[in-house]
């Protein structure tokens, strides 16, 4: 078994490390810091990371003019295709006023042309009712006309005689 340890024991000091019995760590990490410094001055690392970031430093601007001018290229053609939206809107209402006033036209054409029909075909009807009254008071006339001749006829031949007929016939001769 193992004897439980007390809290009043005081761990045993270690001795703090060294280099050259003389250097302590904080010190030697400040030499190797000092050393990293010198070589990277050295081989002009400050200079060459100066010269990257001034490439992406024009890098960035030339893709923020590019930017720019793809945004007013982009407000340009935005402000073109709406005046063509206006001037499309436009030419649509123009396009839809002459629709309406082309059907008021044809319309008013198809009224006129209807009156002017009507009218044609009543005076179809009226002629043809003139033409159809002409045809039966022609022959109410002819009817009119055959049964007076049949009338006449049957009348000079009950009141004339052969010696009747002689003197009509002189008297006729003589009147010319």
């Amino acid at each position: 078994m193992v004897e439980p340890t007390t809290h009043s024991e005081v761990p045993a000091e270690h001795a703090a490390p060294n280099a050259f019995g003389f250097i302590e760590a904080p010190a030697v990490v400040a030499l190797a810091m000092l050393v990293v410094l010198i070589i990277l001055i050295w081989k002009k690392v400050p200079a060459a990371i100066g010269k990257g970031l001034d490439a992406k430093i024009a890098t960035i601007r030339a893709q923020l003019d590019e930017a720019k001018a793809l945004r007013e290229e982009a407000e340009a053609l935005k402000a073109e295709y709406e005046t063509k939206a206006k001037a499309a809107d436009a030419d649509a209402a123009a396009m839809v006023a002459r629709a309406h006033a082309e059907a008021e036209g044809i319309i008013a054409k198809a009224g006129t042309d209807a009156e002017a029909l009507v009218a044609r075909r009543q005076a179809m009807a009226e002629a043809k009712i003139a033409a159809e009254e002409r045809a039966a008071i022609d022959e109410l006339r002819a009817t009119t006309a055959r049964a007076a001749t049949a009338a006449a006829t049957r009348l000079i031949a009950e009141r004339n005689d052969a010696s009747n007929g002689a003197k009509l016939v002189d008297q006729a001769i003589a009147g010319l």
